[in-house]
């Protein structure tokens, strides 16, 4: 495959570090020093700075106000927006609004993809499940009932689920099919308890008990559940490989300056090691990464299915990301516990990362299964 970018992509880079550029990593309170979440919401003030530059229209075409680009675009914005730990639904929204645009109909498009581009609608993404450890389609039923549908079941740690004007939810049905419904989280039925994640920020356990949904607001088109789950996968790790390079720079510049013997330690065997070590770990996070955007963006068929790609991408996603923040932590000492110095809540959100939407274990888990489906050679 050819990893050289294009233009419009290269472009969407560009302006995400352009309005990236003024927003600081410790803008909110620090997670080790709070009880509860660290905010109430998420940042506003860049949503909208965001949705200005047409950040937040990048996968929808032309005729909902979007530029037309795919998931690689989407997958640079997402690797510089973690750079600075960006507090905005930019990923869960995104490929909310890619997902329906593929495989919803004309109307759902038109009532809801212009506003969510131009970030007057907030859309999140119930992709955890009922424990974090289950498919996120089990954890909810599907009924129709007339015109509407009746949901009933529990979502996990919703990200921006106390935000959000729309969760997309998926269910299965008594036919053993998938669907995608949109659930307004105070309608009649819904309801929210109060989660914190690792990172600090706020969750929303979302409980539906015959929650009603307008039929208009289900997508029943088979694969969008499993198209949209790969897609928030790789934003997922693209969110990981920029953090990761953060943290890595981060290091740098410290060993380079931090001096013991009369030489900064960044010239010690041990340490060039060891940062060598994780510069590996990223280039590989990147080369994976990009593979299964590629795949996700062209439809280009593989040796294995889409999701073999996503599964190599976010095993190497989860223990790079891993293995970067705790060298980080070890080169910088008990300075890198300081909670006035950035690094800790990068480690946090690492974290977070790493086990977003299944740890290693279980993509590991889910890639035998593919090899032994489709055998190779």
């Amino acid at each position: 495959m050819d990893f050289t970018f294009t233009e419009e992509q290269l472009a969407a880079a560009e302006a995400a570090r352009g309005v990236l550029a003024a927003v600081a990593p410790d803008g909110v309170p620090s997670p080790a020093l709070t009880t509860g979440a660290v905010a109430a919401g998420f940042d506003r003030e860049l949503w909208d700075r965001l949705a200005g530059a047409d950040l937040l229209s990048l996968p929808l075409d032309e005729e909902y106000g979007g530029a037309g680009l795919d998931a690689i675009a989407l997958c640079l914005v997402l690797r510089e927006s973690a750079k600075v730990l960006a507090r905005v639904p930019l990923l869960e929204n995104s490929a909310a609004v890619a997902a329906l645009q593929t495989y919803g109909d004309k109307e759902l498009g038109t009532r809801l993809l212009a506003p969510a581009g131009r970030g007057e609608l907030v859309l999140t993404v119930a992709a955890s499940g009922r424990t974090g450890h289950d498919p996120a389609e089990l954890a909810v039923t599907a009924r129709p009932d007339g015109e509407t549908w009746v949901l009933d079941g529990v979502q996990t740690a919703v990200p921006w689920a106390y935000d959000a004007d729309l969760v997309v939810v998926p269910a299965h049905t008594d036919g053993d099919r998938n669907v995608l419904a949109l659930v307004a989280p105070t309608g009649a039925g819904v309801a929210l308890a109060e989660q914190v994640s690792t990172s600090g920020e706020r969750l929303g356990e979302l409980r539906l008990e015959s929650a009603r949904v307008a039929g208009r607001d289900v997508v029943t088109a088979a694969g969008a559940w499993e198209w949209l789950r790969e897609l928030l996968a790789t934003g997922t790790c693209a969110l990981a490989l920029g953090l990761g390079e953060r943290v890595l720079r981060m290091t740098s510049e410290y060993t380079g300056k931090r001096e013991q013997f009369g030489h900064p330690i960044a010239t010690f065997q041990a340490v060039a090691v060891q940062a060598a070590d994780r510069y590996i770990d990223l280039r590989a996070m990147e080369a994976t990464l990009w593979q299964a955007a590629w795949r996700i963006a062209s439809g280009a068929p593989g040796a294995l299915p889409l999701a073999g790609d996503v599964a190599v991408a976010k095993i190497w996603a989860a223990e790079g990301v891993r293995r970067v923040v705790q060298t980080a932590q070890h080169l910088h000492g008990g300075f890198g516990a300081d909670t006035e110095y950035a690094l800790h809540r990068y480690h946090a959100w690492a974290k977070q990362l790493e086990l977003a939407l299944g740890g290693a274990g279980a993509y590991e888990e889910a890639l035998g299964d593919l090899l032994a489906a489709h055998p190779l050679g």
